[in-house]
């Protein structure tokens, strides 16, 4: 095929116009892949669920007879272990789940301002 010689440039500068547009959408603009979009979601859906079982949590430690123990004993523990310990007393333990929640503890431990 035989493609004169006046359409050349224009060939050439849709080919370079288009990776321009990709490489500036994708880097500047916002583009994002249907992954990272997805990954996104994820995780905005389980900040959502966390920020919603918050309150289950602090009803769980207002409501715990053993509440004063089990505060000296998050309060007693070191900064970093502070999770495992409110996770032990069993408040990020959501209703209908057999294990407490990591996320979950650490949101409702830094509502509870320990």
């Amino acid at each position: 095929m035989n493609i004169p010689e006046w359409l050349k440039p224009g060939i050439y500068g849709a080919v370079i116009g288009a990776v321009f547009v990709g490489v500036v959408g994708f880097s500047w603009g916002g583009w994002v892949t249907g992954g990272t979009s997805n990954d996104r979601a994820v995780a905005m859906s389980r900040n959502n669920v966390v920020a919603s079982m918050v309150p289950v949590c602090l009803d769980m430690a207002r409501s715990d007879p053993a509440r004063a123990d089990k505060l000296a004993t998050i309060r007693a523990a070191s900064t970093y272990q502070r999770r495992d310990a409110l996770m032990t007393a069993g408040w990020a333990t959501m209703p209908g789940t057999d294990a407490p929640d990591r996320d979950i503890a650490q949101a409702c431990l830094k509502e509870l301002d320990l």
